[in-house]
């Protein structure tokens, strides 16, 4: 078991390095600044690029069989109304380049992080969070979560979205409810380590191909 993450040195990818250095998973990471991991392990290789191109991409997934992304659009801080740090396509970009080495390597999984309030989901939250999502720049990565949970689809790969409600920072292992057609209805947190948890799982049981499901805690 080999996998390439994405993300690693953020909140969510943090948590997720952890959990899969913990569960025996040799990890490959690609990030813009290698000092930003603080995690050492003889399972773990360092890759480092500012862009997310195919050379870098390519270089990375060589020899893995997933890759496993929570990257976002990032903003300068939580406010949504905050600036924006990375490009407005920064995420439909990336995985149009994660889809075409991963095909060029023979990669078929393809495990990310979105968010509950995505596309046919978006019915399905809290008027108040659809006004931030359309009035805040929160919404710009919402919608490119959209186009990259698109392009996804319309690939060969096994790809599963997961689309977790809002994160927390507890570090408490929690039962995870899987929500799908909005059945049954989600809670409205989940930890940022339990999301990771969840998604190691999947990786290493091939559950959910072809899916995008909503994960909240019991």
């Amino acid at each position: 078991m080999k996998i390439l993450i994405l993300g690693a040195t953020g909140r969510t990818g943090k948590e997720l390095l952890d959990q899969a250095l913990k569960a025996g998973i040799s990890v490959h990471a690609l990030v813009r600044d290698i000092d930003k991991v603080k995690m050492t392990s003889r399972n773990l290789k360092l890759f480092e690029s500012k862009k997310l191109d195919r050379t870098a991409l390519r270089l990375a997934m060589l020899g893995c069989d997933a890759v496993l992304s929570t990257l976002n659009i990032s903003r300068a801080s939580d406010f949504p109304w905050s600036s924006l740090r990375t490009p407005k396509d920064f995420l439909s970009n990336t995985m149009r380049n994660v889809l075409e080495v991963a095909n060029e390597l023979h990669i078929k999984r393809i495990i990310i992080t979105t968010a509950w309030g995505v596309n046919e989901t978006k019915k399905d939250i809290p008027a108040w969070f659809r006004f931030v999502i359309n009035y805040s720049n929160v919404g710009v990565a919402y919608r490119d979560h959209e186009r990259q949970e698109q392009l996804l689809a319309a690939s060969p790969s096994d790809w599963t979205a997961v689309r977790p409600v809002g994160l927390t920072n507890s570090k408490k292992p929690r039962q995870v409810r899987i929500t799908i057609n909005n059945e049954p209805k989600p809670n409205l947190t989940i930890s940022r380590s339990n999301v990771a948890r969840f998604m190691v799982e999947i990786y290493k049981t091939g559950d959910y191909p072809k899916e995008a499901v909503t994960i909240s805690e019991v």
